[in-house]
Order: C-alpha cells, then sequence, then structure tokens
C-alpha cells in the first residue's frame, strides 16, 4: 500500500507510447524519450497492429534505451482495426513500473516531461495533461529535420499556454470542476494499482473516441481523484489529418449506458491479458 506522503521513483515508472502505422512520428517520439532530463524505468510501444516498418524503428531503439538502463518492450498485436483500448491494456499489463505515463506516438516529450510528471504524482490521483499543437507545415518540417525541440512563440505553434514549463506555478492551476473535461488519453499519468482496480480500458470500445472518457469516469467512481496538470508535462502534437470516426455514435452510446450503470470495473478489460502468455512482444 502507498502512504499519504509516498513519491515516485523514476526507475518505477512506464512510459507507455501507443502507435498505428506512422514510424515516422513515433522515431520523433521515441528520440524525445531518450533526451529526457529524467528517465523512466521503462518504455513500452503499444502497437495497434503496424506492419514492419514500425517494428524496425521499435527495433533500432531497443539498444539505444538500453545503454541508458531503461528497459524496452513492443507490445504489439494484430490490425483489426482501431482497438486502441485493447492495445493500451495489453500494454499496461506487460508494465512493470507502478506508475505509467501514458502518451500518443504523435506526441512529441519536452525534456522535462518525465520529471514534471513525477513531481506531480499523487497517490489516489491521477493526472491529465494539456498538450500543444503544432500546425502543419511545423510537424512537417520537425519530421524532416529529426527535431524534438520547440520554442513556445514561434511561428507553428498552437495552444501556447500550454507550451510554457513553468512549474512554480503547476500546483496552481485549479483542476476543472468536471471531471471529463478536456480528458485526452495523449497524456496521462496513473497508478498502475488503479487501473487495474477499474480493470482498465473497456475493450467494447471499438474505433475512435470515448475510450479515455470512460476509463477515466470510472476512476472517479473508484474514489481516484483528477489532478490537471499545466505548465509541465508538456507534449507537442503533430499535425495529422483526422482519424476516421465511423464508430463514434455506438462508442457515444456505450459511453452514456456506462455513465447511468454508475460501475467503477469494467467486464471486457485488462484482466484477461495479465497472464503473460496472452502477449505479443515484438521486441524480445
Amino acid at each position: 500500500m502507498r502512504d499519504s506522503k509516498s513519491r515516485i521513483r523514476s526507475g518505477q515508472v512506464s512510459l507507455i507510447v501507443t502507435t498505428y502505422n506512422w514510424p515516422e512520428a513515433l522515431e520523433l517520439v521515441l528520440e524525445s524519450a531518450l533526451r529526457q532530463n529524467t528517465m523512466p524505468g521503462e518504455v513500452l510501444v503499444a502497437d495497434d497492429g503496424s506492419g514492419e516498418s514500425t517494428a524496425a524503428v521499435a527495433r533500432s531503439f531497443e539498444d539505444r534505451f538500453g545503454a541508458r538502463g531503461v528497459t524496452f518492450r513492443h507490445v504489439w498485436h494484430s490490425d483489426r482495426g482501431f482497438r486502441l483500448a485493447e492495445i493500451r491494456n495489453r500494454a499496461i499489463a506487460a508494465a512493470s513500473g507502478a506508475y505509467v505515463l501514458m502518451v500518443d506516438g504523435d506526441c512529441v516529450l519536452h525534456p522535462d516531461f518525465v520529471r514534471s510528471h513525477l513531481a506531480f504524482a499523487r497517490p489516489g490521483t491521477f493526472v491529465q495533461g494539456t498538450r500543444v499543437l503544432l500546425g502543419r507545415e511545423r510537424a512537417a518540417r520537425a519530421l524532416a529535420l529529426r527535431e524534438t525541440s520547440f520554442r513556445p512563440f514561434e511561428r507553428g505553434v498552437g495552444n501556447r499556454a500550454n507550451a510554457l514549463s513553468i512549474p512554480g506555478l503547476s500546483r496552481l492551476v485549479p483542476t476543472p470542476k468536471d471531471p471529463l473535461k478536456g480528458v485526452r488519453g495523449c497524456n496521462q499519468g496513473f497508478w498502475r494499482e488503479d487501473a487495474l482496480l477499474v480493470n482498465g480500458f473497456d475493450e467494447q470500445f471499438v474505433g475512435w473516441g470515448r475510450e479515455d472518457s470512460d476509463f477515466v469516469a470510472r476512476l472517479g467512481r473508484a474514489g481516484v481523484r483528477r489532478r490537471k496538470l499545466k505548465f509541465g508535462g508538456i507534449v507537442y502534437h503533430l499535425w495529422h489529418p483526422e482519424n476516421p470516426r465511423d464508430g463514434l455514435e455506438v462508442n457515444d452510446a456505450l459511453f452514456a449506458a456506462a455513465q447511468r450503470q454508475e460501475v467503477a470495473r469494467c467486464e471486457d478489460g485488462i484482466d484477461k491479458h495479465l497472464a503473460s502468455d496472452s502477449l505479443a512482444l515484438v521486441a524480445d
């Protein structure tokens, strides 16, 4: 059990990066993870069925993270359409850290991303971060030049306030009264045992949308409070065309039903992935 004064150490952190068939962006995100001022204990690429080019990028980083004392794993399942909830569960099940930082494979990390998340982590809470939006041209240049450093007021940077790293102000920013406002799975921190408590992400959510809101809502019902991290935990979102949202109507209905039921633990979740033989680990 964690006591109220416990603090997480960097070696106890699992950084999970979700990806699907955009190896150029994944490479940039992993480069930014290598340049952290505080390194996590392990990095897991949660791959929702990408092809060989993504696997090749993952393999190219294994030794580089190993040289920094960081375990690297590529967690993969076959492509059966957009199944972000499932691949996140597989990665959390494979993770060994007590604390999970979860980002998307199109979000480049500020050098202080891990360090500022760790400073903000508290028992009984999860952390919702924000994102900086890189415009189409700025994102293309970053990919072409392999840039991982951005200035808040340069051209092509949106949501500029989210690009300011001012650790002393983070604790002064109030968390929204609506626990679901601004929820995005692209930048979250939570205790692994809290994720297991609610059985992770609900894998009934297939296709884009609402799996992250459902996860956060169930954490709240389990008594895990939300904290908003601003002026720290910065990620830079690379522009890309929007994902198809064909299944959003179905997912909206699933989420509405779950809200009415007010359950904390989903039925179709992470528990079936906790046996090691259910995991496909490409990097091993």
